[in-house]
């Protein structure tokens, strides 16, 4: 069981959300040694947010500086046509539905925003 990894779901198109709630936890479990292993997921409406709202973007960029590993959905940002642009921000896309079910399956904790 991998209990020292934390993996992050954040579908919420709501910027409040992923500024006030996901982002804060996510990069503080990171940045103060909550958790060795830090990994965010892109996932659904997210992507569109991510790829449009400059401010979200920069959060992006700052968490993974920090050592958050970021990852999207390839299915969910091409429906959103958000792929090219999250991947100049340094997200990670490909298609997440095996690693997900290995983060679940390793015993991985998960929280979805």
């Amino acid at each position: 069981m991998n209990t020292d990894k934390l993996v992050v779901i954040w579908s919420s198109a709501d910027p409040g959300v992923a500024h006030n709630v996901c982002f804060m936890y996510t990069h503080n479990a990171k940045r103060r040694g909550w958790f060795d292993d830090v990994t965010l997921i892109v996932w659904g409406p997210s992507a569109e947010l991510a790829a449009r709202d400059e401010a979200i973007g920069a959060r992006i960029r700052e968490m993974i500086a920090d050592g958050v590993a970021v990852e999207a959905c390839k299915a969910c940002s091409d429906s959103y046509g958000a792929s090219d642009a999250l991947t100049e921000l340094g997200v990670d896309v490909s298609y997440m539905g095996i690693p997900l079910t290995n983060y679940l399956k390793e015993g991985c904790r998960v929280l979805t925003f």
